[in-house]
């Protein structure tokens, strides 16, 4: 009885306990809103899931930051992009953030904890490059979420991969919805630093610099913050305000930066300070940084901001020296030279106007900098310009020379060619001794040597005395003797003959050969007299413009050349001074030119001192040109003003034609004097819209996407607005597309 009583108790024990738990279990649904199973579920979503997930976040971003290495030559982003190449070593930790963070909205959807996991979900897909994706977590977090401050964290993030997709009106909407709200300190902070970032992004810098004016108050000391003065001293240089820069980079070494970002902060200065004061010498500090062991990896920087000093006080030949020696100083890491090489082209550009030397630094330039860097479509572009500008100078030159020496007697151009043989042939008799010196010195040594024990393939080449010297022999006889300088590999920059026809004194000229008995077997070939010598004296005879057929087309050719230069120096290099002297040249050579009534028309347009007389000379020999109808328009001599607008429209379609035809220079010509005559037309717009096209055949994308968005502020309400707004955010995708 006793039992069966203690027994019924039992079981009574157990179902209570068994509906106790049953009734927790249900109570703790992720489902209820019991304070119970929001408290369980708070607390496991915490600990179990959401810390685990923004631990590993850290680890990553911390592993991202380091691995990131920043090139100090381009304007630093206020934010290391997003990329998901540097993203890929700590795959692993991103995959696990999601991993752990989806946890929370899959089991426990009533926690506190849901919007900071997702917004840990669209943070890890943007650094993978999931831009999509991670732009869809961060819209639900907006559209879903429960805390505002949790949403207002998540719309910064969205604004942020905008930016990073290019979407700027997507994040410009963003900008606006976040401006009105209140946000906390730390939300504050990081959306000024995300709109400074947008607008960093669309260039435009003083916006951009404004924003961060205001929010450097708010960011604590670290390295990240180094990061960003030193990248509001870039921009202020950019604005040439350096007193301003300065003031940043100063800042840097006040806010725990790593040593290249202080480093390179303190060479920025010294620029600065050269412009700010040319008095101050600054070759003590470099004296002691080149002899400092922690700078030995960047003594090409070093010497790179001397020449920029140097520049900048207008030495132009110690410049050029610092650069050249900066280029020497390159050891491993090459990324400085590109820049050293676009500095010394601008210098020759800009301030010695050596067009020539400019192209080829810009040809050396652009060979080694990545076509992503942002300078790549601007140097392109400015390369292809002195391209022709070069083309053309090297046309003139070359004919010049040919027709010296066609006014030479018969006897001595006889002479002449035989001097340029002889000297030809004694260039390359002391090749053959360098050489074979070169060989019996690398035999001696040779037989000096201990013989390598080990795999000859395992043997490093340089190790190897013979080796290495058979190696400068042989690069000798196929390059000849080579100074240190840019293009070495070109056989000659001007043709010989043309170079010796300048001197009139005959120069030896650089020629390759294979081998040293090669060399020995065609020299011995070449005596006077013989097949071989009459042979490259005929050759050279060819190119010499003897007779009268040969001279016109060779007069023909140098003025052509004329004139395409003038019209680069107009059009594409904007140099009004030299395009008026090319033009006056190409008139005075060539008083029966065809080109006549253009160059008075430019002359017109281009001259300052006296530009009536080039339209009374247009006006007076060329009466009925198209040229000469453009300045009586000029000058009113149109007809009733209701008779504008047809005329307006007539031209328009005339330069359309000229610009469907590719006579791009002549259209623009046109263009200018036509855009003076009907100003304030009904289709004046349409003139503009002409002239951005014809602006980006003839100056590049640049000038193109400058005009674009002038178009934009200048004829808010043109018609036409639509079709420029398309054309400008096509060339920016475009853009974006090249980049990625």
């Amino acid at each position: 009885m006793q039992i069966n009583k203690h027994l019924s108790s039992l079981s009574l024990l157990s179902i209570l306990f068994l509906l106790g738990m049953s009734s927790l279990f249900i109570g703790c649904s992720q489902y209820s809103t019991g304070r119970v199973s929001v408290g369980y579920h708070n607390l496991t979503a915490k600990f179990n899931a959401y810390v685990i997930a923004r631990d590993k976040m850290r680890e990553a971003e911390l592993a991202m930051r380091r691995n990131h290495k920043d090139n100090y030559n381009l304007i630093l982003p206020i934010f290391p992009p997003l990329d998901s190449v540097e993203a890929q070593p700590v795959n692993d930790l991103l995959v696990d953030v999601i991993k752990k963070a989806s946890l929370i909205p899959d089991r426990h959807q009533n926690s506190r904890w849901v919007d900071n996991a997702l917004i840990q979900i669209g943070k890890a897909r943007l650094y993978k490059g999931q831009f999509t994706d991670g732009i869809e977590t961060l819209r639900y977090v907006n559209a879903k979420g429960r805390d505002e401050e949790d949403k207002h964290e998540g719309l910064i993030w969205l604004m942020r991969a905008y930016t990073e997709t290019k979407d700027y009106n997507s994040a410009l909407s963003v900008s606006e919805y976040l401006r009105t709200q209140p946000l906390n300190d730390k939300n504050t902070s990081h959306f000024y630093l995300v709109k400074a970032y947008l607008h960093q992004q669309r260039e435009e810098y003083p916006l951009a610099l404004a924003i961060l004016e205001e929010t450097f108050p708010l960011l604590p000391k670290s390295e990240e913050t180094a990061r960003i003065h030193f990248a509001a001293g870039q921009m202020y240089d950019l604005l040439n305000k350096p007193q301003a820069a300065n003031v940043h980079y100063k800042a840097v070494g006040k806010n725990r930066p790593s040593y290249d970002l202080s480093f390179f902060a303190n060479m920025n200065a010294l620029q600065n300070q050269a412009v700010l004061d040319p008095n101050v010498s600054t070759e003590g500090g470099f004296r002691r940084l080149l002899h400092d062991r922690k700078t030995s990896d960047l003594r090409d920087r070093l010497y790179y901001s001397m020449g920029v000093i140097e520049t900048r006080k207008k030495n132009y030949p110690r410049a050029i020296g610092y650069f050249q020696e900066s280029i020497r100083q390159t050891t491993v890491n090459t990324t400085q030279v590109p820049y050293t090489y676009l500095e010394m082209a601008k210098l020759y550009y800009e301030h010695l106007q050596d067009y020539e030397l400019a192209k080829a630094y810009f040809d050396s330039s652009l060979t080694l900098l990545p076509p992503s860097s942002p300078q790549f479509l601007k140097i392109k572009e400015r390369k292809e310009v002195l391209d022709e500008f070069v083309k053309q100078i090297t046309t003139i030159r070359t004919e010049d020379s040919l027709q010296r020496l066609s006014q030479l007697n018969p006897a001595a151009l006889d002479k002449f060619l035989d001097g340029v043989i002889e000297d030809e042939i004694e260039a390359q008799e002391q090749k053959i001794k360098e050489a074979e010196k070169l060989v019996a010195q690398a035999q001696a040594r040779g037989a000096n040597m201990q013989p390598f024990a080990g795999d000859p393939a395992e043997r490093f080449v340089l190790y190897d005395v013979v080796v290495a010297n058979q190696s400068k022999i042989e690069f000798r006889q196929k390059w000849g003797t080579r100074k240190l300088e840019d293009d070495w590999r070109r056989s000659s920059k001007v043709s010989n003959l043309v170079t010796q026809a300048d001197n009139i004194t005959p120069v030896a000229p650089q020629t390759q050969s294979v081998n040293t008995t090669a060399m020995g077997d065609n020299m011995a070939k070449l005596t006077k007299d013989s097949p071989e010598w009459k042979a490259k004296k005929d050759a050279m005879y060819r190119n010499i413009p003897l007779r009268k057929q040969e001279l016109d087309a060779s007069n023909q050719r140098i003025e052509d050349a004329y004139y395409k230069l003038g019209k680069i120096y107009k059009f594409n290099l904007e140099e009004p001074q030299n395009a008026v002297k090319t033009f006056e040249q190409t008139l005075t050579r060539f008083p029966n030119s065809n080109y006549k009534p253009e160059l008075y028309y430019l002359l017109y347009l281009t001259s300052k001192t006296n530009p009536e007389s080039w339209k009374e000379r247009l006006l007076k020999e060329f009466p009925n040109s198209s040229y000469t109808r453009l300045l009586t328009k000029a000058n009113g001599a149109t007809t009733a003003s209701g008779n504008i607008e047809l005329e307006a429209l007539k031209d328009y379609e005339k330069i359309l034609t000229l610009y469907q035809n590719a006579n791009y220079s002549e259209a623009y010509a046109q263009l200018e004097m036509a855009i003076v005559t009907y100003a304030g037309s009904k289709i004046e717009d349409k003139y503009a819209l002409l002239r951005i096209y014809l602006l980006g055949k003839l100056q590049g994308r640049e000038a193109y996407l400058k005009a674009l968005n002038s178009f934009i502020k200048d004829y808010p309400t043109s018609p036409l607005l639509p079709r420029v707004r398309e054309i400008l955010e096509s060339q920016q995708s475009t853009s974006v597309k090249k980049n990625d």
